[in-house]
């Protein structure tokens, strides 16, 4: 519905433009708006496009979808308009003046004859010049938001778009929409089609061919891929993408790579095309790697046998052949990999290295892709561990702006990286570009965990290459081979159905082979664990998003039973979500501009940017009336969302199992009963249950758990790293 109003009085407005508005309509009521309103200012007249909605706390609110500006139509809203701040030069004194000389025809004389405002004392030549040029400034930004709006923008794309582009925003979008795609992430293939549709573009239009060949080729990024087969990419951008013929894709595909927009490599005998800047990264990540592999500082000589001797005595351990191996090429070699599943002795093999390297006074850096992946290695070596930004000293101003680099390396001799399966090509190669010349790069993961979020399948890439030492622990050792956890996770490994049956407590199958009964057990389950807290640090995963159970619904049922709504608690609707004091969320995605705080005991509160993808908090304070959501990550990072930022933000009572990487709960507690084989496969089982210290539940369908176990059909990623290292050692090996 359409609603013309007088702007009263604006109560809020984000950076972005998202306000809240106390509005009087044209009998004289008054009511608030809420939206996207960035040109709107106190005395103009809109006519506002949405909907009246009910607001739990604030009652009834028209939110506003679309909005445009009216001229005043009468001496009393030309004034309001006049005296609100809007046009430069203009106060209420001089309002009330022009309002006297020229009553509801002023703002035609300050369009069209601004001299005249001459006639009044005050008003010279040079501020009559500056009230015309503000008043026609203010129209032709209202006149910018009408012409994105007329594209299909919503206000707050428009607002982003115009601020990149400037005035002339609407003329640079129809000379080319597909920009948009590079431009801004929010905006997609589909939308700048329909732009360049309606602008007259043709469907074999050079320009749209190569930005769906591009557009195909960043939605495999997002899958993971850092490259595709050429006849794949062209198979999904012709047919999946663009709907045209094979041999025009084929054309533009083969202009892009002459003109340098894109690379192609032949790797294993397939023609593959990369992004450009994905293919740098991972061809100068195999070269920066090899370089460590090589040019490792010589350390003096000493009796490593007696060493480690003495160690197995401190710590009353008894290292196997592997990984006595393990801390012996460490310490001699430039670079090793050291992989393995649970209770195998990773973390055994950490702090052997770090004891031997610190007699040898070497300065060591410890890291990790995520805050609670470095807090797991803090609390397991008793060392401080950071995440892979703070090591590179993140400076917050884009994907890359890292402080540590090849210009200003780590200080550091040695450099361990736990949960390597996690990092993906982009935080490798800049990882790489930090170390510095002779320092040693130790990095420990797990083989057959789930491949990072972002794009690349480094770990694997990096042990399938062969290039450098790699030491695969396969023996059992943690708890003397008793967790039925571990038991059971290789189990799984190896493609057998885990065992449940032999009175074991921290490994338990709960049989609810119907959806309804398998949520309400799992619910139960929750309730219990929060009320008595038996669970610990309790965590439900789930391989999906959609159906009952998948992330979406079990998020929305468990906040009603964990955190349920109260009078003490304030709330903020955003969406179909409602966000609660006391709940429990996680960061969807990099936000490298997020400013945070974290207080320090005794010490002054220490100050920065950047969180993460994974990243999970509790929700501490909620400003309804500024629409700011206070998040307390369990790094204790204080962060603030305001309304614009609510989208990076979800419930996490239940989180996804890739979601999860990195990251270790007391309890797991896993809801299976049927999904796709793309989700329901060995890869997400194992991984979901490696995340559980102390108990694993699996609630649901013993059929589904023996499926999973035999589906070793993960989807494939397409990636270049491993060829690349092949080659240059192979190279390394003929020189």
């Amino acid at each position: 519905m359409q609603i013309k109003a007088l702007v009263n009085r604006i109560k809020y407005r984000s950076d972005s433009g998202w306000a809240v508005i106390d509005f009087v309509d044209e009998t004289n009521m008054r009511f608030v708006g809420v939206g996207a309103l960035p040109s709107a200012y106190e005395g103009e007249k809109l006519e506002l496009t949405g909907d009246w909605t009910v607001h739990r706390t604030y009652g009834k609110q028209f939110s506003v979808k679309e909005y445009q500006s009216v001229a005043p139509d009468s001496a009393e809203t030309v004034f309001k308009y006049l005296s609100s701040g809007l046009i430069r030069g203009v106060g209420v004194p001089t309002a009330k003046a022009i309002i006297a000389e020229f009553g509801e025809s002023a703002l035609e004389i300050i369009e069209k004859e601004p001299q005249k405002l001459q006639r009044i004392s005050g008003i010279g030549e040079k501020k009559s010049r500056m009230i015309h040029d503000s008043f026609m400034e203010k129209r032709d930004v209202q006149e910018i938001f009408i012409g994105m709006q007329e594209l299909g923008f919503g206000i707050n794309q428009a607002s982003r778009i115009y601020k990149l582009y400037g005035e002339n925003c609407v003329q640079v979008i129809k000379e080319n929409p597909y920009r948009l795609i590079a431009d801004f992430e929010s905006i997609g293939f589909k939308t700048a089609d329909r732009i360049a549709r309606n602008a007259g573009f043709e469907y074999d239009s050079p320009f749209r061919i190569k930005a769906g060949i591009r557009h195909t080729l960043m939605e495999a990024r997002n899958d993971g891929h850092t490259c595709l087969p050429r006849e794949l990419l062209v198979e999904r951008a012709a047919n999946e993408t663009l709907g045209v013929d094979i041999i025009p894709t084929e054309v533009q595909l083969e202009s892009m790579i002459v003109a340098g927009e894109l690379v192609e490599k032949k790797l294993e005998d397939d023609d593959y095309v990369f992004l450009s800047y994905i293919h740098y990264q991972e061809m100068q990540s195999a070269v920066a790697l090899m370089d460590i592999v090589n040019n490792a500082k010589v350390l003096p000589l000493f009796d490593f046998d007696g060493e480690i001797d003495r160690l197995e005595q401190k710590f009353g351990i008894k290292l196997d052949g592997k990984q006595r191996q393990a801390v012996k090429e460490s310490i001699q070699g430039g670079s090793i990999v050291i992989t393995g599943g649970p209770g195998t002795g990773k973390t055994t093999i950490i702090r052997f290295i770090l004891e031997l390297m610190e007699g040898m006074k070497l300065k060591i850096e410890l890291a990790a892709p995520t805050g609670r992946a470095a807090k797991r290695i803090t609390d397991t070596t008793g060392r401080e561990a950071r995440t892979i930004h703070r090591l590179l000293e993140y400076g917050g101003f884009g994907e890359e702006d890292f402080a540590r680099d090849e210009t200003n390396p780590i200080d550091a001799d040695v450099i361990i990286i736990d949960e390597m399966s996690m990092v993906d090509i982009s935080l490798f190669y800049s990882m790489l570009k930090a170390v510095a010349d002779g320092t040693r790069l130790i990095m420990v993961g797990d083989f057959d965990q789930l491949p990072s979020v972002g794009a690349g399948n480094v770990l694997r890439d990096i042990i399938l290459s062969n290039a450098l030492p790699v030491i695969r622990l396969t023996d059992i050792y943690r708890q003397a081979g008793r967790s039925m956890i571990v038991i059971n996770a290789h189990r799984i490994n190896h493609g057998m159905v885990p065992v449940t049956d032999d009175n074991e407590t921290d490994f338990v199958f709960i049989s609810r082979p119907d959806m309804e009964r398998a949520l309400n057990t799992v619910v139960d389950m929750c309730k219990q664990f929060a009320q008595t807290g038996s669970g610990g640090d309790f965590q439900v995963l789930a391989p999906m998003k959609a159906n009952i159970l998948g992330v979406n619904n079990l998020n929305s049922v468990l906040q009603q039973v964990i955190n349920p709504k109260t009078d003490e608690k304030k709330e903020l609707n955003y969406g179909d979500t409602v966000l609660r004091e006391g709940d429990r969320v996680m960061q969807t995605k990099n936000n490298y501009l997020l400013e945070w705080k974290r207080k320090k005991f005794g010490a002054a509160s220490e100050e920065g940017v950047g969180v993460f993808n994974g990243d999970i908090g509790t929700i501490m304070d909620i400003d309804r009336k500024r629409s700011v959501v206070k998040v307390l990550f369990d790094d204790e990072r204080l962060a603030e969302y305001d309304h614009d930022k609510l989208e990076e933000i979800e419930l996490a009572y239940a989180i996804s199992v890739h979601k999860s990487q990195g990251s270790e709960f007391s309890t797991v507690i896993l809801p299976l009963v049927y999904g796709p084989p793309m989700l329901m496969n060995r890869n997400i089982l194992y991984t979901a249950v490696t995340r559980a210290k102390n108990h694993v539940y699996i609630v649901g369908s013993a059929r589904c758990v023996s499926e999973m176990v035999k589906n070793n059909n993960g989807m494939k990623r397409y990636s270049a790293l491993k060829c690349f290292l092949m080659q240059l050692s192979s190279d390394d090996v003929d020189a």
